[in-house]
């Protein structure tokens, strides 16, 4: 890796810590899914800083950044865009919605209905938007955080295990350190006005960089192993998808990324193997969800 990309890296981990206080091993994992090309889901619960965190990142990497509120009554073309016709030239425009900016925080995403669900994430899998016969492209460095609140049981439409597929990892942030909520109390809990410490020739560069990590034939057998594991299993009902798996090769070379080296280590999956997993298995209701993949992972791997 070159000396360029270290210092960037540093750089964009050291700004975004200063944003969301104590949690650098969940901003590695956000970073880590945004260099990959995936989007993230953050599941926990209101006032801990999912929204601190999406802004941050938008912030210290430069790019554009819109929250959408997920409602029960939202239209998929509240969150894609609409057509409206235009006297003046007698036409039907394209109005893009949020959902054109570069990173989009999705905001409660169970609260919003089926359809609207389907549409938001369509758009995240193909990375384009269609509307009356054209085809608009989303922006080349392009992130979608949705949040929802595990805690939640009315008024809700949960994810379906094929749509929860298409994040790549999924996260919790928790509540913040004493010392965090201390620092809250007495400074404020807004969020830094960061000037951006990349460029997006150079953003573009390093996911680009991502993709050519190195994956050892050790690495592999190691990500095919634990993704027969979730298949296997006698208390999973449906292990990994091919996606989930690639998911897993992904996410280690991002993680190797952060940590200036051009190769995956077996570190590099143990540290990104679980919020790959956590959100993708099919499970038996009843079963503890964190304790089994975690019992999964230390099955395989030791």
């Amino acid at each position: 890796m070159s000396r360029q990309h270290t210092d960037i890296i540093q750089s964009i981990l050291d700004t975004i810590n200063q944003g969301l206080l104590d949690k650098p091993f969940e901003i590695r994992l956000a970073l880590a899914s945004f260099l990959a090309g995936g989007h993230l889901l953050i599941q926990d619960i209101p006032g801990v800083g999912k929204t601190t965190l999406a802004l941050s990142m938008a912030r210290t990497l430069g790019l554009d950044f819109a929250r959408i509120q997920m409602t029960s009554d939202m239209l998929p073309g509240d969150v894609l865009g609409v057509s409206m016709f235009d006297p003046r030239t007698n036409e039907f425009c394209f109005h893009p919605g949020p959902i054109f900016h570069s990173i989009v925080l999705a905001d409660e995403i169970n609260r919003s209905s089926p359809r609207t669900q389907s549409a938001l994430l369509e758009a995240m899998a193909e990375k384009q938007v269609s509307a009356d016969g054209r085809t608009y492209p989303l922006p080349e460095a392009f992130l979608v955080i949705a949040t929802q609140n595990p805690l939640e049981e009315h008024g809700v439409n949960p994810l379906p295990n094929s749509q929860m597929d298409r994040f790549m990892m999924s996260i919790t942030l928790g509540y913040p350190g004493p010392g965090s909520e201390k620092d809250m109390l007495t400074k404020g809990a807004t969020v830094p006005d960061f000037e951006a410490v990349v460029s997006q020739e150079e953003l573009l560069s390093l996911r680009q960089s991502c993709k050519d990590v190195f994956l050892s034939d050790e690495i592999a057998r190691m990500i095919l192993e634990l993704t027969h594991a979730t298949r296997d299993h006698a208390e999973v009902k449906t292990g990994l998808s091919p996606r989930g798996m690639l998911a897993l090769k992904s996410s280690a070379q991002a993680w190797a990324m952060l940590e200036q080296r051009d190769y995956i280590i077996p570190q590099d999956l143990f540290n990104t193997a679980y919020s790959v997993m956590i959100h993708r298995l099919s499970l038996d209701p009843g079963k503890d969800r964190d304790l089994l993949v975690r019992k999964i992972i230390h099955e395989t791997w030791g």
